[in-house]
């Protein structure tokens, strides 16, 4: 049986996180949610971003059969898991662990940059996974790179010297505190449609982390069974899915991915952005009433 896998995120930058999904698990069926009409989530309170995350949780999984979460939603991930992995009886991803320890695996120094949205630095979630494992780790909120990505000016010169001056501010912020940092992680699942800008914006040597990646890796793991620990204590409850089903991690060329979409308001505009995220047509995308 071809397994479900549910996807959420605040609004459509988290269809980054499915694109890498779909190139790892291409036999999978993929059904994901942006929870649009209440975006952005960065200005709610936690208690607000958990009642709409655990609603959004349930959709996946009650109504379109989901047996595993990724929280493709950097403010969800940090302050919100814990409440959706109380609202939903499958194993629940997020992706800010996963990138904390793909930064852990590339850096030599251990120290490592953030950059992010004002809503994730503000929660320190970063940070204190970095510290988890043993890691300095120096966060930064980058306002700006959002609506250049939405504006579709990810190659634009504009945006290079944003992120210049991002970057240049950060890096002096490090040598001012004694670091020496070797790796980037980008906190943002609109972020990774900056990658080309951004490596070749750091400096010489350094790596950039990009979360969307790591998570998608580590639910290859998680299905494999190789990495269970990466679904948090819940995993003793919920059993991961079925049986391993990833036969070709990284080759799509054989299997048409089937992928569900749902968005809770700007059906429209999901559709027009959304396949510059996803890398392919979103199909239709499906309005959906979540409630209040």
């Amino acid at each position: 049986m071809t397994p479900t896998i549910g996807v959420f995120d605040s609004g459509f930058g988290g269809l980054t996180v499915l694109r890498a999904l779909i190139a790892r698990m291409p036999c999978a069926q993929f059904a994901f949610l942006g929870d649009t009409a209440r975006l952005p989530y960065g200005s709610k309170s936690r208690r607000t971003i958990a009642r709409y995350a655990a609603q959004s949780a349930r959709f996946l999984v009650q109504e379109q059969g989901a047996e595993f979460l990724v929280i493709a939603c950097n403010t969800a991930s940090a302050l919100a898991l814990d409440a959706i992995q109380d609202a939903v009886p499958v194993p629940v991803l997020g992706v800010i662990e996963p990138g904390a320890a793909a930064a852990h695996a590339a850096s030599r120094t251990g120290d490592v940059l953030v950059i992010a949205t004002d809503a994730t630095v503000q929660s320190h979630a970063y940070l204190a996974a970095c510290r988890a494992l043993g890691l300095r780790a120096i966060e930064k909120a980058c306002p700006l790179l959002v609506p250049l990505v939405e504006e579709g000016w990810i190659g634009h010169n504009v945006t290079a010297e944003v992120i210049r001056i991002y970057l240049a501010e950060l890096t002096a912020e490090a040598a001012a505190k004694g670091l020496n940092p070797d790796a980037l992680v980008l906190g943002c699942t609109h972020y990774p449609l900056l990658r080309p800008l951004l490596e070749k914006a750091v400096p010489s040597g350094m790596r950039v982390i990009d979360s969307a990646e790591a998570a998608a890796q580590s639910a290859v793991h998680l299905f494999n069974g190789r990495a269970a620990a990466l679904a948090g204590e819940r995993e003793s409850v919920h059993p991961v899915l079925s049986a391993p089903f990833v036969e070709r991690a990284g080759d799509s060329s054989d299997y048409t991915t089937q992928v569900r979409c749902f968005a809770t308001d700007s059906v429209e505009k999901f559709e027009r952005l959304g396949s510059r995220f996803l890398g392919r047509s979103t199909g239709p995308v499906q309005l959906v009433d979540l409630g209040g």
